[in-house]
């Protein structure tokens, strides 16, 4: 029992990681926080930042997802990595090292499913860009994959994937209703680099 409080712990504090932050303040001696939307995560790091920043804290906050997810696996335990890798999106969205105020858990969930199902995690990128490319929106985008790893999810029939990916997709939905409020208004920002 002790060794899945560890891997908790250890999941969170992956999660706690600010990539964006870090990639603000060492790279660009900026604290992301302080412009655009002020949330710590990927998108606002492709707005404020650029592409080469935007990729860097995509690609950093899906592995922190990948690895705690990986905690059980590398330690040879039966604990279930998707319930590990929970914590590690509660960390990334409410990061001890920010003042518990982070991004809206889309990469760092995905890096959870990838250390499950790679094809899985393939056919939610897929339909990601997809629709980005389609609506221009980041956030319609995000949600709407969320729903596609569900039905995917389903059918694989994997019970486990179906139930994680059900409760991250009502979690990111959740973090999204301002996102939401403002698509319906037509006052969401697009991007412009698609």
């Amino acid at each position: 029992m002790m060794i899945y409080v560890i891997f908790a712990i250890t999941a969170y504090m992956l999660g706690s990681i600010p990539s964006a932050l870090l990639v603000g303040k060492v790279g660009y001696n900026l604290d992301i926080r302080e412009y655009g939307s002020g949330n710590l995560g990927a998108t606002n790091t492709f707005r404020i930042l650029g592409i080469k920043a935007g990729l860097i804290v995509t690609v950093a906050d899906i592995l922190k997802g990948t690895l705690a997810a990986a905690l059980p696996v590398l330690f040879g335990t039966t604990a279930d990595p998707l319930i590990i890798g929970l914590f590690a999106v509660l960390g990334h969205t409410y990061p001890l090292f920010a003042k518990f105020k982070g991004g809206k858990a889309v990469a760092t969930s995905g890096g959870v499913i990838l250390a499950v199902s790679p094809l899985l995690f393939a056919i939610m990128v897929l339909s990601f860009l997809l629709i980005l490319k389609i609506t221009k929106y980041v956030s319609l985008s995000s949600m709407v994959t969320g729903i596609v790893a569900v039905i995917s999810s389903a059918i694989l029939q994997h019970v486990g994937l179906i139930i994680i990916t059900s409760v991250l997709t009502l979690f990111v939905i959740y973090r999204h209703r301002t996102n939401i409020k403002r698509i319906l208004n037509k006052t969401e920002p697009k991007i412009t680099w698609m």
